[in-house]
């Protein structure tokens, strides 16, 4: 047998090199390169093989946590088939990634983590960084990333790497059951050599497969779809990643069917569509929800019917509701009760499209669709067309963008008010042209996931939209952006503090508490003034172009000059926080204290009994 003689990590580097990736016919190499921050867990190991081995970019960050949110941002934008790996130093370095690791499981996104790790050998213990346990010496920090991965291991010796690796592929491109893969590297092994099967680095193919779904469930799907009067479907990321659009698309079209969109699945369908309704849920569209409400057959296509797109299980009140689920996982397809169709989104679209070649929804229920449509698209085009301020408003600053923007570009956001906003209000164009990351909701997402995005698709232009509070987590992977040449988009919104939060704190009757930004007035609260941050002089700093607008027209041309720009561009616009955006027919169950000597949470938890009394159990 022909042996090559590598250290593990060299190993590791050359057999990602060979990975390969095939959907339809179509093929390609699967890993981009290499995000990592060098320690004395992984310099002279992981840092020593990429070193030697250019023909996988090295990418250097500024945060581990980053550098995971910018690796499941480019699988993301690349639909799961590619990937990038991201390798850190043994402990805080590695505990870094642990926050980012369970966005990519929680969104179903392939990263590879190649954190450094304590001594295989035992006798130099307890090194530098080292966690120590009284009851045993086989943990370290690392066993963090054990339920927060789909695969994990720690490579003890050298030669477990030759089964190890396969499993971690078969992890990173299985539809179903990807997420974070978190293989643990000891130093002092990341450097012994071995004598390696030679075959272990021969080019391979992973061919990623399109499931059809039982023949028999396809049939009475097709049938309860012919006898629903109001039927609604609801799509999810699965059919972006499945690049099933199109196929919804003309199944819609023929059926008359209106389609609502999860957080994930938006931009399934374009907006001017006939039968698009726009999002459903927490954030969603009043067409959407109304539709939902009076359902009578909900057809689920790759979504995990999280709280925010069942309105904590109050969405669908028709007491004859049925549920049909088109999901590659097991887990997703029985929710609800529901006909579990487990297949790819794409190809049993087809399937059903094929045995309802003369099945459409009656006549009133597309003239309902229709009336919903014109009602919501006039209540986007009053909110796009406030002029408020300044301050500005949130709305009307979205409003601004998704006008100036062309169908190709991208908005990328993640947390606080702007996911809601832009979920209602956004109308997309592309299914790539929304990247809003609301499984995890992760602040610090922003910036690090935008700067995968340019790197997944370089030719697009990339919109980050970020809260003050988020950027004030993590802005530093503008310095990435800048050394990269990769150009961002950065639109900062200045509302003082955690807005989104600070509506909610005020629903439950908490007024706000601990939401603003502020010094510590004479009552030793923080109720003092605003704290002057200096946004666009951080951003410059950065190496960034900052611009400051507080005007309608002033953002409009600062748009303008930074889709001329070749550099990142930080725009700075204060809004105004108390003008929000309103929920529309939707609920989300936040618990309010049961007792207090607060009044308005006294008021709160009476109306939370209320509405809690609409959730319903799908059994």
């Amino acid at each position: 047998m022909k042996t090559r003689r590598l250290t593990m990590a060299q190993a590791l580097i050359e057999y990602l090199l060979q990975q390969h990736v095939e959907r339809d016919g179509r093929e390609h190499p699967f890993f981009g390169g290499v995000f990592g921050i060098f320690g004395h867990g992984n310099v002279a190991g992981i840092g020593q093989a990429l070193q030697q081995r250019p023909q996988l970019r090295y990418y250097q960050c500024r945060n581990e946590q980053a550098m995971v949110h910018t690796a499941a941002a480019y699988a993301r934008m690349r639909n799961r088939l590619g990937a990038l790996a991201c390798t850190s130093s043994v402990g805080p370095g590695a505990t870094n990634m642990v926050t980012a690791a369970a966005g990519a499981t929680i969104n179903r996104l392939p990263v590879l983590l190649l954190p450094g790790d304590i001594f295989a050998r035992r006798n130099v213990a307890p090194v530098l960084q080292q966690l120590e346990w009284a009851s045993t010496q086989d943990v370290s920090v690392n066993d963090c990333f054990r339920p927060v991965s789909r695969y994990w291991d720690r490579i003890q010796r050298p030669d477990q790497l030759v089964t190890a690796l396969p499993e971690a592929m078969r992890v990173l491109t299985s539809p179903a059951e990807t997420g974070a893969v978190s293989l643990c590297l000891p130093q002092d092994v990341q450097a012994e050599a071995y004598d390696y099967p030679a075959a272990l680095f021969e080019r391979r193919v992973w061919a990623v497969p399109r499931p059809r779904a039982d023949e028999a469930l396809i049939a009475r799907a097709a049938e309860w779809i012919r006898e629903s009067k109001a039927p609604l479907i609801v799509a999810g990321g699965g059919v972006i990643y499945s690049e099933a659009c199109e196929a919804l698309s003309s199944f819609a079209s023929a059926t008359g069917i209106p389609v609502c969109e999860t957080q994930a699945g938006k931009g399934s369908l374009s907006w001017e569509h006939a039968q698009s309704v726009g999002a459903v849920g927490v954030t969603g569209s009043r067409a959407a929800n109304v539709l939902a409400r009076q359902a009578d057959l909900v057809l689920c296509i790759g979504t995990r019917l999280a709280d925010f797109t069942t309105a904590s299980k109050t969405a669908f009140q028709n007491p004859e509701v049925r549920f049909i689920n088109v999901n590659v996982a097991e887990v997703d397809a029985h929710k609800h009760g529901a006909l579990p169709l487990l297949a790819d989104a794409k190809v049993a679209l087809e399937e059903l499209a094929s045995r309802l070649r003369e099945c459409r929804v009656a006549a009133e229920h597309r003239e309902n669709v229709a009336a919903l449509r014109r009602e919501w698209n006039a209540e986007v085009d009053r909110i796009f067309g406030i002029r408020h301020g300044p301050p500005l408003s949130q709305g009307e600053v979205i409003g601004l963008l998704c006008s100036s923007s062309a169908p190709k570009d991208v908005v990328v956001c993640a947390a606080g008010s702007l996911p809601g906003d832009l979920h209602k209000l956004w109308r997309s164009r592309d299914p790539k042209g929304y990247h809003v990351e609301y499984g995890y909701s992760c602040m610090g997402y922003e910036i690090a996931g935008g700067l995968g995005v340019k790197l997944a698709a370089p030719d697009r232009e990339v919109y980050v939209m970020v809260g003050d509070g988020s950027y004030l987590m993590m802005a530093q992977e503008l310095v990435t952006a800048v050394q990269e040449g990769v150009k961002l988009v950065v639109l900062l919104l200045d509302n003082h503090g955690y807005a989104s939060i600070g509506g909610l704190s005020q629903s439950v009757g908490s007024g706000g508490f601990g939401t603003r930004y502020r010094f510590r007035g004479p009552d030793g609260q923080l109720s003092g003034d605003p704290l002057p941050v200096d946004f666009a002089s951080n951003a410059a700093s950065l190496g960034a172009k900052a611009l400051v607008v507080r005007t309608h027209d002033e953002l409009r041309q600062a748009l303008s000059a930074a889709r001329a720009e070749t550099r990142t561009t930080v725009i700075v616009a204060e809004v105004d926080r108390e003008s929000r955006v309103p929920g529309y027919e939707s609920w989300w169950d936040v618990p309010v204290a049961e007792v207090s000597e607060m009044e308005t949470v006294r008021q709160a938890r009476a109306a939370y009994e209320a509405a809690r009394r609409k959730e319903r159990w799908f059994p």
